[in-house]
């Protein structure tokens, strides 16, 4: 399949699902996990910041990580990927309906909403929340200006966790319940910015293929996935979009 045969299936297809991962919010200078381990913070292994044992042993020195993130988070600005995937979105909805675009990340950083998606189905949650550890309810931060850490449960009034998922928890049943449905019944799959090596999100291109659907890849590296995609773009989320979205059959 060449791009513009891709661009034609991709506009006449009546379920389409996507997929981001880092490399989507890359042009929004927000750094990767591990990219952010500069400084101060670079002595620290990814388990001494994101893990279960790591914040009961030390749940200040874990929010003190998370709120640099979520200053950073807040001080981004969506970018073109972002905008032309709620583009893309408000097409599939005005012509097809509810059922025609699944919208699913990887991040936690929140741009997909600020860019005006709906809400998407975030696999590793959203750390612009946070989860009470007592009643788990979920609610936004305050302010990057007045927020200090740890927050409080505005039910309850608990401490609140960061809302993401840590290295040896599982994803949210329900939320990768509803992106294997999505995956399995579309017509096209585009994977963006995503290494395809975290598992198990990185399986769910293959229930697309496996039923008879195309999977695109839009990622400036090799990865996984490539040799298996329908059709895979060496180059950024926001140019990869553009081609495939404005591209003549």
């Amino acid at each position: 399949m060449n791009l513009p045969q891709a661009a034609a299936l991709l506009r006449s297809a009546r379920r389409v699902v996507i997929m981001t991962g880092a490399g989507v919010s890359a042009e929004s200078g927000i750094p990767t996990f591990r990219d952010a381990q500069t400084g101060h913070w670079a002595r620290f292994r990814p388990e001494d910041l994101a893990s279960p044992e790591a914040y009961w042993k030390g749940p200040e020195l874990v929010w003190d990580w998370y709120a640099g993130r979520y200053r950073d988070v807040m001080a981004a600005a969506p970018n073109r990927g972002h905008t032309l995937l709620a583009e893309l979105e408000r097409r599939k909805l005005a012509e097809y309906g509810e059922s025609a675009f699944t919208l699913v990340t990887q991040n936690v950083d929140g741009l997909h909403l600020r860019a005006g998606s709906l809400p998407p189905l975030e696999l590793h949650g959203n750390l612009t929340h946070g989860r009470c550890e007592a009643c788990e309810r979920v609610q936004p931060l305050p302010g990057p200006a007045s927020f200090i850490p740890p927050p409080t449960c505005n039910v309850c009034r608990s401490r609140m966790r960061p809302n993401v998922v840590w290295f040896g928890e599982l994803l949210p049943e329900e939320v990768l319940a509803a992106a294997q449905f999505a995956f399995e019944r579309a017509e096209v799959a585009l994977i963006i910015g995503t290494s395809s090596q975290v598992y198990p999100a990185a399986a769910l291109a293959d229930l697309t293929l496996q039923r008879g659907g195309a999977v695109i890849e839009i990622n400036p590296d090799t990865t996984p996935l490539t040799r298996r995609a329908t059709l895979s773009l060496r180059t950024t989320a926001g140019e990869g979009l553009a081609a495939l979205m404005d591209a003549s059959p």
